[in-house]
């Protein structure tokens, strides 16, 4: 067993591939706060793949957080180096390499003073993000900035000692502005329609809260490209831990991920940027059209079958594709209620996207969970099932399988599965959730009037119909009658 480090690269078993390039000649130029499993199998892997063609080299990550809890992961990556194993899972056999595009990790501090020192090298020319899509502070009623949230409070407050991500962001942009040092670039790299523009809304009317000079400046002369992002990453728990040393290897945040990554990037950076094109990614004026495939067709899908799965108790994804009625149900609803408001993109029509992904679920060597991809139903369904549910009803088209998914969640949110096992809580709204599930029960009306999330849908009889009888249905007879209901 070889515990992962820069000193012992050249210890890895022969078929684990290992950086070609000298990691103590990289430099800096990205600070990315939010170093999840995503990120290092997604925008990091990118980088490292430049790296490997002899580019990129004074672009490397420093990582960042703003949670306690993310001290562990500082921990865990600086004892190795910052290096992290990347295991592709295939139904054809699977490999390992480890990256090396990271080569720090900023200390995890109240006010953030560590961060926002960073953020002010001139090195740094790019900041990115991913923090879930619910961490910008986006209010649910306007999907305008939410300017009454406790942590908004403090930053507006304190802004020198920061709590937020974005309030270190506003902060070292006020330093970079008053040294002469120059704006960087904001990018976004999590699951939001039009990312880069919610991110300017969230950084520049946070800066306008306690300095509107400095805002206006953020506003002119730092950039926020909007970005599409896709790879498949489960979390890293027991298994992936035993997979890990399986291969011969000591890591103690190891990734696994699926053989399939899209990273669809509009060309709008202040500062520089990395050649990620030479490395797959794509440069695109229309990222809009690729991320509403995205959203719609993968995320979307999701949200069909995790609740349903959780519910019946099926622990997978890919155990709810090989289960015939939820995948029935997946690729019914996909087909007649989603996939019609999709426009095709250069190579890729939304016939062959809904394929595509009906493979990539089913692929068995990715053990993701359905608690996983049902986490945070709050953000997630209103972000990728309503926008499909108002779509269909302004074309005068049917919503029953789109009000059987909030029929699902709404069931899975009264936190007992079927089989009578609890649901831990999981999203961070659930004490609401399960009162508005529970009431529901009775009266399903109860939980399309989470006004927040569901807004006018609430009164429209054409989707609030359909969601009372299969909840209704659900409640007396069970999740696998109403998916039979619907199928039939």
């Amino acid at each position: 067993m070889v515990q992962l480090s820069n000193a012992t690269l050249s210890q890895l078993p022969e078929a684990v591939k290992r950086p070609s390039y000298d990691r103590s000649k990289l430099t800096p130029g990205i600070v990315h706060i939010g170093l999840g499993n995503f990120h290092r199998a997604h925008q990091s892997w990118y980088l490292h793949r430049l790296m490997e063609a002899g580019l990129a080299h004074d672009w490397a990550i420093i990582g960042a957080g703003v949670r306690a809890p993310d001290a562990a992961m500082r921990d865990r990556l600086l004892a190795q180096d910052c290096l992290t194993t990347l295991i592709e899972l295939d139904p054809k056999g699977q490999s390992a390499e480890v990256v090396g595009s990271m080569i720090d990790y900023i200390p995890i501090e109240d006010g953030n003073g560590a961060l926002i020192k960073a953020m002010t090298d001139p090195q740094i020319r790019i900041v990115a993000l991913t923090v879930t899509e619910g961490g910008y502070f986006i209010d649910p009623a306007t999907k305008g900035f939410d300017a009454k949230h406790p942590d908004i409070l403090h930053d507006a407050a304190n802004p020198e000692t920061p709590k937020t991500a974005f309030g270190a962001i506003v902060a070292a942009l006020k330093i970079r502005r008053d040294t002469g040092v120059g704006p960087f670039t904001g990018q976004c790299c999590d699951n939001l329609q039009g990312n880069g523009a919610i991110l300017r809304q969230t950084v520049v009317s946070l800066a306008r809260l306690s300095d509107p000079e400095l805002a206006d400046w953020i506003d002119a002369n730092c950039t926020f490209p909007n970005a599409m992002v896709d790879c498949i990453v489960p979390a890293t728990g027991p298994k992936e831990l035993e997979l890990v040393r399986s291969i011969g290897i000591e890591d103690n945040c190891p990734v696994t991920h699926e053989n399939f990554r899209q990273w669809v990037i509009e060309d709008n950076f202040c500062a520089g940027r990395p050649d990620w094109d030479k490395a797959g990614a794509t440069f695109s004026d229309d990222v809009h059209s690729f991320e509403t495939m995205k959203i719609r067709i993968l995320n979307g899908g999701h949200q069909v079958i995790s609740d349903v799965g959780e519910v019946l108790s099926v622990a997978h994804i890919s155990e709810c594709m090989d289960h015939p009625k939820i995948h029935a149900f997946y690729r019914k609803v996909e087909t007649e209620e989603i996939m019609p408001h999709v426009h095709a993109v250069p190579g890729m029509t939304p016939e062959g996207y809904v394929a595509l992904i009906e493979a990539r679920f089913s692929n068995p060597m990715i053990v993701d969970t359905t608690r996983r991809v049902a986490f945070d139903g709050s953000s997630r369904h209103p972000g990728f099932i309503l926008p499909s549910v108002r779509e269909c009803l302004e074309k005068g088209l049917t919503v029953e399988g789109l009000a059987l998914v909030s029929a699902a969640w709404a069931r899975y949110c009264t936190g007992i599965r079927e089989d009578g096992t609890v649901v831990e809580p999981n999203d961070p709204f659930w004490a609401d959730l399960q009162i508005r599930a529970l009431a529901a029960k009775e009266n399903p009306q109860e939980w399309l009037e989470n006004r927040l999330l569901y807004g006018e849908l609430a009164d429209d009889a054409r989707f609030a119909e359909p969601f009372a009888k299969w909840l209704t249905m659900i409640h007396a007879q069970g999740l696998e009658a109403a998916l039979d209901a619907y199928l039939a």
